[in-house]
């Protein structure tokens, strides 16, 4: 499914009321990633046992993403960008730092 298109998809469930704009999805964002960051700590403990993350975790997980890219896709369009756009703009970012060399290191604008 193409970025766009998904996002399309998924605005037809976002129901936050007007004043919420923006917020509402961005805090979704930080709540589903947490949960997303969760799953993951669990197998890191060693909920799964030593090595590959087990079958219904990584479809758990898979899930939990799915409700990150929802979020992102609701905050995109209440900022009135679309997913495209936004990966557009992050590839051509990350190659330009690849060019430059500057993929490791910190800071916004390398």
């Amino acid at each position: 499914m193409e970025l766009n298109e998904y996002q399309k998809k998924a605005l037809t469930t976002a129901f936050h009321a007007e004043k919420h704009k923006i917020i509402y999805p961005a805090l979704g964002l930080g709540n589903e990633a947490g949960e997303v960051l969760g799953k993951i700590k669990k197998w890191v403990r060693g909920d799964d046992g030593e090595g590959e993350i087990s079958a219904d975790r990584k479809q758990a997980l898979k899930e939990e993403l799915g409700d990150v890219l929802w979020y992102v896709a609701v905050l995109a369009h209440d900022l009135g960008l679309s997913l495209g756009d936004i990966a557009q703009t992050n590839v051509d970012k990350l190659q330009s730092r690849k060019e430059r060399g500057k993929l490791q290191g910190d800071g916004d604008k390398r």
